[in-house]
């Protein structure tokens, strides 16, 4: 039986997984959720937007033929990993997540950890500093309760409309950083406190090297619980599995 996939997209994990899948003339299509405006051109088909909820999935998976669907969503978006696995076990769909190993605090880190958005917004309860908040645009209005820092605003699409805190600064760029260049980058604005989500991998992972080098807080909100499903870390484990599950993978 020949594959054809459906890779739930967001990271550079699923990236790297379409580009191999192409090389080896798989048929596949490629999703993003449509949180970001401008995503990467993929080398298989793509499509851009919710499903409308696991009737919705299912209702795909069918009419598009998928065999084999690969969650390599943002570790954050754990809603449409719970739908994933919902409409694939509804469907008899094989489900495999490619996800990536969470950042683990070592030697010289200054980490607060924090559940959620909610809980960075408190640990931001206190007096004026300059903070680099490294959240996405979807949750900057969820900071507006804190108005009193100066923020440094890395996005990968500038922000809709007003933002909600009057002094910032917006920096429309896309990873993947560098440290030596985040280390420039902070020391440059004055950056005194690090938000960042635990994203994991290596992509976004050089404001989190530049905060120990520069002895500066990170406060870190921490995974949400993904579903109970098969799981693996890297591409070569994805064709592994379709391998042993009867797929022809070509050359």
């Amino acid at each position: 039986m020949e594959p054809n996939l459906l890779i739930l997209a967001g990271t550079s994990e699923a990236t790297a997984l379409a580009r191999v899948a192409a090389e080896r003339g798989l048929n596949g299509v490629v999703s993003f959720a449509g949180r970001v405006e401008r995503p990467l051109r993929q080398p298989l088909p793509q499509r851009i937007g919710g499903f409308g909820g696991v009737d919705g999935l299912i209702c795909f998976l069918r009419k598009a033929s998928i065999t084999h669907v690969i969650d390599a969503t943002h570790p954050f978006a754990v809603q449409m990993s719970r739908n994933a696995v919902a409409a694939c076990a509804r469907a008899g769909v094989p489900l495999l997540a490619l996800t990536r190993p969470e950042w683990q605090a070592g030697p010289g880190d200054r980490w607060q950890h924090v559940t959620d958005i909610p809980g960075a917004v408190l640990a931001l309860d206190r007096p004026r500093a300059t903070v680099m908040l490294a959240v996405g645009r979807m949750h900057l209005a969820d900071f507006a309760p804190n108005p009193q820092h100066r923020y440094l605003l890395r996005l990968v699409d500038p922000p809709k409309g007003p933002l909600p805190f009057p002094d910032a600064e917006v920096l429309v760029d896309r990873g993947p950083f560098e440290e030596a260049a985040d280390r420039a980058l902070m020391e440059r604005h004055g950056i005194e406190i690090v938000v960042s989500k635990n994203a994991g991998g290596t992509g976004a992972y050089a404001k989190i090297a530049a905060a120990r080098a520069l002895g500066l807080p990170v406060i870190m909100i921490d995974r949400p619980t993904p579903p109970a499903r098969l799981e693996v870390h890297d591409v070569a484990q994805v064709f592994d599995w379709l391998a042993h599950s009867g797929t022809d993978l070509g050359v």
